[in-house]
């Protein structure tokens, strides 16, 4: 189960009042905020009926204002359902493979100097958002549109967001979902004259803190190229493997 929860997390978090998951019984369709937000998750269907799918997923966004969408293909997806999605002009995301990874062990504590807990102010919250678009050279137009909605998630979010302060700069976050099996995190991020001083370290000590507050001991996630190898000194395991592509078909 741990590993599904780890390759398709948008499939199993808890939704916001603006999300919306749609389980078309041959895969899950995942919305948020905006209509830049969008993924194809858990695929269980044979690959004959790709082009069907296709086609069913781009309608289903088109009538909800969008043309643009991930696929997350994970170790129990039909095989060969990535190269038939290239195929057909579907093209690989930025960062277009990562590991599934989870953790049910206490890691180390954070390095002296370095301050760890969850935002509490919205001045907070938009710093932190401010980091993750630096750190991931988010497009203009996907910043523009995503800080105009910062006011709404911030009032109605039900994730949590960690983020670590250094000589009271704010220098790394990132964002998780609390679910009955840990917390699912995303988007863990330090800015780029900030790396290499422990902040990553200290933001996953504060978010394994607040799962084992929770009664939920496990962190759960997916690691890219930029952060799979702190988080496997830090004690994740390897339970799958996912591809991340995007279908523009506006």
């Amino acid at each position: 189960m741990l590993r599904e929860v780890a390759e398709y997390p948008n499939s199993f978090g808890p939704l916001g009042p603006t999300d919306e998951r749609i389980d078309m019984g041959r895969y899950t369709l995942c919305l948020g905020p905006g209509t830049t937000w969008n993924t194809v998750q858990r695929q269980r269907f044979p690959l004959e009926e790709l082009d069907e799918v296709l086609a069913e997923v781009r309608s289903t966004l088109r009538e909800r204002g969008r043309t643009r969408t991930q696929w997350e293909v994970g170790s129990s997806a039909p095989p060969g359902l990535v190269e038939a999605l290239l195929e057909r002009g579907v093209e690989p995301d930025k960062d277009p493979y990562a590991v599934a990874l989870v953790l049910t062990r206490e890691p180390p504590p954070p390095r002296d100097g370095l301050s760890a807990r969850p935002v509490e102010t919205f001045e907070e919250y938009e710093a932190a958002n401010a980091v993750q678009w630096e750190a991931f050279e988010t497009p203009p137009d996907e910043i523009a549109e995503s800080r105009a909605l910062l006011p709404q998630r911030f009032r109605e979010t039900v994730n949590l967001m960690h983020a670590v302060w250094l000589d009271g700069e704010l220098i790394c976050t990132g964002t998780s979902a609390p679910t009955e099996h840990g917390l699912l995190l995303y988007g863990g991020a330090t800015l780029p004259h900030a790396r290499g001083r422990g902040a990553y370290r200290a933001l996953v000590r504060a978010r394994w803190d607040d799962a084992v507050a929770l009664g939920t001991p496990a962190l759960i996630t997916q690691g890219g190229s930029m952060s799979r190898p702190i988080l496997e000194r830090l004690g994740f395991e390897r339970v799958g493997e996912v591809h991340m592509l995007v279908d523009d078909f506006g």
